[in-house]
């Protein structure tokens, strides 16, 4: 098995020379994305195969129900590359990023290569890049490759935002995802551009924006106010995988409500936080890591600020936190983010976040056993009873069927009535016509 990590040194081109990269779509506009980066500097990437019931038949032939379902799907994505036509281990390559803290993400990819190993193909390749230096290292070209997919994730994150804003009120069914996919694949072709200055990419980037930004515009649709808006965190695979979460975004939609889903782009944010503080506790305050790491963090966030200035008015009451500072300073009092790790801090910050900004619910969406979840769900009742009763559901997911129809209905009339009644009230962009 051809195992390739970058926590030490940079990932040789020549390995993936002749391999077909395969990106798993944890989030499918993400994973578009971050393959059409790779593309932009010679990689030959592209996303799994799309999740389905083999996907299920197969990552469950070979996990024991130990592992968590993100594990279990990935694993099955993959395994459906080496069922297609052709399939040749030396010249296929998968992308699994590693990550430390309590999640059981950190074994995906060693995981992943027993299976291959045992499978008969040890001549795949893992690609696993780790959230201990924050990404940094993931190809000969790792700057370039790392701002073009920076510059993908936040476009990515706009790209949803764009999707549930829209949807629950367009007129047409289907507009907004055809509007959608239009926009993904304009964002791809200029990502995936070769031998183009930085520059000129985020220029290309920001005209493409603008011009998806009228595209939206344009759809009609009924704004309704009295549409309850939904705060969903958790687990960051299964929030934003559609086919791990039974597309609960799309039910909760049915039920008569917006849904506000947090991106990619705030776990960048956590682990380049918890980077700089690795270092500090590493003696290395004033060191060049230091300095590298601060920089990139400026020009990540100079970037951000460019690709979302378009969209200052759309995305008013929708804003971000400006920085992830305020997300962990939310959860101090319940998970603090200095003894807790990883997305429960993110979760439980980022309701609290959601409910300053007018919030009416919050649905977290996590895997079944998912030590995140469960331990945000554990303070839930207290962060609910100290903002007003806010109604938080925590809702797992396995691959087991359940009346989820049933559940988001009732907890969207929770939302109902405790928007009645909130003090807190939410901002709205100018198109719902309130004065």
């Amino acid at each position: 098995m051809v195992e390739t990590t970058a926590t030490n040194s940079s990932i040789k081109q020549q390995i993936l020379k002749g391999r077909r990269l395969y990106v798993p779509p944890m989030a499918y506009e993400g994973a578009k994305f971050v393959a059409a980066a790779m593309r932009s500097v010679g990689i030959d990437a592209t996303i799994s195969p799309l999740s389905d019931e083999r996907t299920l038949e197969l990552g469950g032939r070979y996990t024991s129900g130990d592992e968590c379902y993100p594990e279990k799907v990935t694993l099955g994505d993959f395994l459906k590359v080496t069922e297609e036509p052709g399939f040749d281990p030396s010249k296929v390559a998968f992308f699994m990023p590693s990550a430390g803290g309590p999640c059981r993400f950190g074994q995906y990819a060693g995981y992943a290569r027993m299976v291959m190993e045992e499978l008969g193909y040890g001549d795949v390749m893992i690609l696993s890049p780790t959230s201990t230096n924050s990404y940094d290292e993931v190809g000969e070209n790792a700057s370039e490759l790392m701002r073009t997919a920076w510059r993908g994730v936040v476009a990515s994150d706009i790209m949803r935002k764009l999707l549930l804003k829209t949807r629950p009120y367009e007129i047409s069914k289907g507009d907004t995802e055809a509007e959608y996919e239009k926009g993904i694949n304009d964002i791809c072709a200029i990502l995936e551009k070769q031998n183009i200055s930085d520059r000129k990419r985020m220029s290309e980037l920001v005209k493409a924006l603008e011009f998806i930004r009228e595209r939206f515009r344009k759809i009609p649709a009924k704004y309704d106010p009295e549409f309850p808006l939904i705060g969903v965190v958790g687990e960051i695979f299964c929030r934003l995988n559609t086919f791990s979460n039974e597309d609960i975004i799309k039910v909760i939609e049915s039920c008569g409500a917006e849904t506000w889903l947090a991106g990619i782009s705030e776990w960048v944010w956590y682990t380049n936080h918890d980077q700089l503080d690795r270092l500090r506790k590493l003696g290395k305050g004033f060191s060049t890591d230091m300095m590298i790491a601060k920089i990139k963090n400026t020009v990540q966030r100079n970037d951000e600020h460019i690709l979302m200035e378009p969209f200052h008015e759309d995305f008013k009451g929708y804003e971000e936190p400006e920085n992830i500072k305020i997300l962990l300073d939310n959860s101090i009092p319940y998970l603090p983010y200095y003894g807790c790790l990883g997305e429960m801090v993110l979760s439980i910050g980022g309701t609290i976040y959601l409910y300053e900004k007018g919030a009416d619910g919050i649905a977290d969406i996590s895997p079944f056993t998912c030590m995140n979840g469960i331990a945000s769900e554990a303070v839930a009742h207290h962060v609910s009873r100290d903002h007003e009763n806010l109604p938080i559901r925590t809702f797992y997911f396995d691959g087991t069927q359940s009346d989820l129809e049933r559940d988001a209905g009732i907890f969207i009339e929770l939302a109902r009535n405790y928007k009645r009644k909130k003090t807190r009230k939410r901002t709205y962009p100018a198109y719902f016509g309130l004065k």
